[in-house]
């Protein structure tokens, strides 16, 4: 199809395009965004662009700076070209609609309430989606081999169930606790779950009743919360700024006090021992649970857990250092709950995973886990500064994460920027990202997205950067 073809005048279309974006743009980003609207709202597919140099003329751009614009659109596959035949539009299939929400009635008070938040997780994978580890390069050959040699001796037992956990496990943990963590703990101590948020509702249900209150940081990691929303009891968020420790007051002795590990989540920043054990001392809560989730291997843990307290609790998982399906974690508890909890969990829950827990013991005590974890740490750390270096370049953030060996970083913006319009734009461009606002207390006016590292790698990982830089860039004011 030619311009001839239809009725669109493209020039005039275009040149009132491009004077409707931002002049604090870049003039190349501006024709790149004028365009990109033009082709995905208004040109049909196939049609002919006028000629570069009327283009420019009409927009008053230098050549190359057409030919920059032209280049990208070229590569996200929305302009064709072919030797002497010019450039023409190429509309990309329909674009798939935001999934809409689950109908809502019949469900109780709590579930409304969760499948109503903002960011409601309705995708669970793709481009920059928080929390998911690489699971394209874990030793899958390895973890089939193990799990061949556990079935092999046809051992009963692993098809049985368990009180708190398959033995050799909870062994392995304790070792590994050891090592990466630097504390001791009786193996009677562990109790083995199906990943953190079902330690978390094991918790909550051993440990607090109906309406008691849990308070948790702001931002606040949205699992957690969920998962003591559905259990009844009542979240209490205080804002938490790096540098500056907790803002605000909140009422004295709370039944639970959530707190993330060593790397906090979803800020993407280290935690702070100092912050945390002053908010201890503060509040006086029943029971401090800390979430170890964004594990990482840095000598200074800044955990204020203590194995040997009668109110400390640590929460752990391997969904995240080896792949979400495992669905294996473990709890840390004081010693005179471990056996009372154990047995609740058998109670509610039942125990299974047995063939599933036997492997994980084999790959913790060969050592399989620990080179796992250190060379992965270094990809995500590579991966962290590619985007990190994209977003830098993005003048309306005003502040990322540093780039750390974990699996999500986060990027913020100023408080007038409306962060959960910005991610249901990118969801239209196939980006996966939570807006930052929706994990935060209504007197914490943070504003931003949280994003992950995990689901990219190599090429396809600056491939997404660059693209992401440049459609957030169009989406910023």
């Amino acid at each position: 199809m030619t311009t001839e073809d239809t009725d669109i005048d493209p020039l005039a279309s275009l040149t009132r395009r491009y004077r409707q974006q931002p002049r604090s743009l870049s003039k190349q980003v501006r024709v790149q965004q004028a365009l990109r609207v033009l082709i995905e709202q208004e040109w049909p597919s196939g049609m002919r662009l006028p000629p570069h140099r009327r283009i420019c003329q009409a927009l008053g751009l230098a050549r190359n700076t057409l030919a920059g614009a032209i280049n990208h659109l070229l590569e996200e596959g929305i302009l064709m070209t072919g030797h002497g035949q010019g450039t023409w539009t190429h509309r990309p299939p329909q674009e798939p609609a935001v999934p809409s929400r689950p109908a809502l009635s019949g469900l109780s008070g709590r579930a409304r309430s969760l499948l109503s938040q903002p960011g409601a997780a309705e995708v669970q994978s793709g481009a920059f989606v928080p929390g998911i580890p690489d699971i394209a390069q874990f030793p899958m050959r390895k973890w089939r081999q193990l799990y061949a040699s556990v079935t092999v001796p046809r051992n009963a037992l692993l098809l049985s169930y368990s009180t708190g956990g398959y033995g050799p496990l909870k062994r392995a943990i304790r070792d590994f606790l050891q090592r990466w963590r630097h504390f001791d703990c009786d193996t009677e101590q562990i109790i083995i779950t199906e990943g953190t948020h079902n330690g978390l509702e094991l918790c909550a249900l051993a440990l607090a009743d109906t309406g008691d209150r849990v308070v948790m940081e702001s931002p606040c990691y949205w699992g957690a919360r969920n998962v003591f929303t559905a259990c009844g009891l009542t979240p209490e968020l205080l804002p938490w700024v790096p540098g500056q420790g907790h803002r605000g007051t909140l009422p004295a002795n709370p039944r639970l006090l959530y707190l993330t590990g060593s790397q906090h989540y979803p800020l993407s920043v280290p935690t702070s021992e100092h912050d945390k054990q002053a908010l201890c001392d503060s509040l006086r809560p029943d029971y401090v649970i800390e979430d170890d989730y964004e594990f990482n291997g840095q000598r200074d843990t800044h955990l204020v857990f203590d194995p040997r307290s009668e109110r400390h609790i640590l929460a752990g998982s391997f969904s995240k250092l080896l792949f979400p399906g495992l669905r294996l974690g473990y709890l840390v508890v004081p010693r005179h709950l471990a056996g009372a909890i154990s047995r609740l969990r058998s109670e509610v829950f039942r125990e299974g995973r047995m063939l599933d827990q036997a492997v994980l013991a084999t790959f913790l005590a060969n050592g399989d886990l620990d080179d796992w974890y250190q060379r992965i740490q270094k990809e995500y750390l590579a991966r962290q500064q590619v985007l990190h270096d994209q977003l830098s370049q993005v003048a309306a953030i005003t502040d990322i994460s540093a780039p750390s060996h974990a699996i999500s970083l986060c990027a913020r913006f100023s408080e007038d920027v409306d962060d959960v319009a910005i991610t249901r734009q990118l969801f239209r461009h196939h980006f996966i990202v939570k807006p930052l606002s929706a994990v935060c207390s209504r007197d914490d006016n943070r504003k931003g997205l949280i994003m992950g590292v995990g689901m990219l790698n190599r090429e396809s990982l600056r491939k997404e950067a660059l693209r992401f830089r440049q459609v957030l860039g169009g989406l910023l004011p």
